[in-house]
């Protein structure tokens, strides 16, 4: 386990639990969910990683499933992993999730559709 260098990708994402971002490996490219209140204290670094998500960590995308804050999803078309920030209604009545991706940022995205 090396220490390496990360860079900060996609745009903050208020929380109650503080301000978070996805942050990326310059060497492995890997991505993981930091808490950047932590990172601005310096604090241990350790601690401000929320926690490693992986496409294994995470349930496939499909507007017809239910999906709660916090949640991990794996958006197949994007070939992207998001958390879902928020739930909210649509003008016609309809549900949709606001997710963060890694990758593609913010979208809105239809769930619970029948």
């Amino acid at each position: 386990m090396k220490e390496t260098k990360h860079e900060l990708i996609g745009e903050p994402m208020e929380t109650e639990n503080g301000r978070r971002q996805w942050a990326r490996c310059t060497v492995s490219r890997h991505s993981q969910l930091v808490n950047l209140d932590i990172l601005e204290a310096e604090g241990d670094k350790k601690d401000a990683i929320i926690k490693e998500f992986s496409r294994e960590d995470s349930k496939p995308y499909t507007p017809r499933d239910v999906y709660q804050i916090g949640d991990v999803i794996y958006h197949t078309t994007w070939d992207d992993i998001g958390i879902v920030l928020s739930k909210e209604m649509t003008s016609n009545g309809g549900h949709a999730i606001i997710v963060q991706f890694e990758k593609i940022k913010e979208k809105k995205l239809i769930e619970n559709y029948n």
